[in-house]
């Protein structure tokens, strides 16, 4: 029992375009609600170990390491970063 008018006019006009009922049409918003809400939290907890997993990757390498790489990357590319 809704006692906001517009919920219920919006639930209304959602159910006859859909020809579902008030109850479904929000059933189904809400459970796209919480599906995008906890994909978006999902994805933000990703985004921290990537993070948290760069950073520790970043401490462990050393200047040696870096010389190295670019040593690789300067034999591997041209001065226009073609393959040579």
């Amino acid at each position: 029992n809704i006692k906001n008018e517009r919920v219920c006019r919006l639930a209304k006009e959602a159910a006859a375009l859909t020809g579902q009922t008030q109850v479904r049409v929000l059933e189904q918003a809400l459970e796209r609600f919480i599906e995008e809400r906890s994909k978006a939290a999902e994805a933000q907890e990703r985004f921290h170990r990537t993070m948290a997993l760069l950073a520790e990757i970043h401490a462990t390498v050393t200047d040696e390491d870096r010389a190295a790489a670019k040593r690789f990357m300067d034999e591997m590319y041209d001065e226009n970063g073609l393959p040579v």
